[in-house]
């Protein structure tokens, strides 16, 4: 898979930076507090502040979301206890995909060529059915295909194939994932 998107220089606007506040004092006193099982509520949270959230997807009360805006979780995605969605740029989650505890969704960097170092963004997307296993970083621009699997503690900087299992750091393949049909079942 190649690399799917290039960093870009960010600008951060006024309405932005205003958004970001009033987002961290809901995150803060509304979203973090709310008891473990409450999933609809805090979805109800993010899609006020412009995420896109799928019926029956699982963001938990400790998962640090930088910009809901700038996220889109398809249904039955999961963000995990202690991930930390850094997403100044689109960060999208496809269905039944899951990101499990502490790992980092950074999709900015700084431009280490420009003296003035600055902000460069570019989209995160894990495809449906994949699943980034605990503490890993997943950088910008990267894609990581569907059912793919990437291994703890793995460090990504570069597309991850579909169907792919990675691990190390850099991630080496390990393996391939079988492909499976998921039988219906009701959303939660």
């Amino acid at each position: 898979m190649t690399r799917s998107f290039a960093l870009v220089r960010a600008h951060i606007t006024f309405r932005q930076r205003s958004l970001r506040l009033a987002w961290s004092i809901v995150w803060l006193f509304l979203y973090r507090p709310s008891p473990r099982t409450f999933h609809a509520w805090r979805r109800w949270l993010l899609r006020i502040f412009g995420a896109q959230i799928g019926t029956g997807a699982v963001p938990y009360a400790a998962a640090r979301i930088w910009a809901p805006w700038n996220l889109t979780m398809a249904a039955n995605s999961c963000l995990s206890d202690g991930v930390d969605c850094y997403c100044v740029a689109p960060i999208t989650i496809g269905a039944h995909a899951t990101v499990s505890q502490y790992s980092y969704l950074c999709s900015a960097s700084h431009d280490y060529r420009d003296p003035t170092m600055p902000l460069v963004i570019a989209p995160i997307v894990i495809g449906a059915e994949a699943w980034v296993a605990a503490d890993v970083f997943v950088g910008p621009g990267v894609a990581i295909g569907e059912g793919a699997v990437v291994g703890a503690r793995s460090t990504v900087t570069q597309d991850v194939d579909p169907w792919t299992v990675v691990a190390g750091s850099p991630p080496l393949v390990r393996g391939r994932r079988p492909r499976f049909t998921r039988p219906l079942a009701p959303d939660r």
